[in-house]
């Protein structure tokens, strides 16, 4: 376990988890958020994604948290394990309004409000996302070790038992 993806909808605790893998793995974590946003909130071109994105993927080692369905094909065939936090849309509500107000690492600002953008895209998530992201995973799984988590328990339990590296 040495490339990893942590996945799922927004306010699932990917970056939480994600963390939490890394204290005890002592991989690098990188958060997509912020290879595409600046910290005024603005984002970098496609190409800058891309091309950050790439480098980091040719490392050793490392732990990527997000979704960026558009780049998630390419992350999945660099990665040999994948983390995917297939929580209730109601967990995932209430996760994002949890941090509203919190200074946080995987973001460069702190969110004031509840967006209703956001909070709309996290109600679609499941219908819009989940799909091509379990297609994709049916599509690359093999010889990935791919973990799917249905509650915070099950996560919280799985990160419980493992020792690290």
């Amino acid at each position: 376990m040495k490339r990893i993806l942590v996945i799922g909808c927004p306010g699932a605790g990917k970056s939480t988890f994600a963390r939490a893998l890394r204290d005890r793995t002592g991989l690098p974590l990188w958060y997509l958020d912020q290879i595409w946003h600046r910290p005024d909130r603005a984002t970098v071109s496609r190409a800058e994604f891309d091309a950050r994105l790439t480098g980091l993927l040719r490392g050793d080692a490392w732990i990527i948290d997000g979704n960026y369905l558009r780049t998630l094909e390419l992350r999945l065939r660099a990665a040999d394990t994948v983390f995917l936090l297939d929580y209730p849309t109601g967990v995932c509500l209430e996760g994002a309004r949890a941090r509203i107000g919190t200074k946080r690492e995987d973001l460069p600002w702190v969110e004031e409000e509840f967006d209703p953008e956001f909070r709309q895209w996290i109600e679609d998530f499941s219908r819009d996302q989940l799909p091509e992201i379990r297609r994709l995973l049916e599509q690359y799984g093999e010889g990935r070790e791919v973990h799917v988590f249905h509650s915070r328990a099950e996560a919280d339990d799985w990160l419980r038992t493992f020792p690290g590296v």
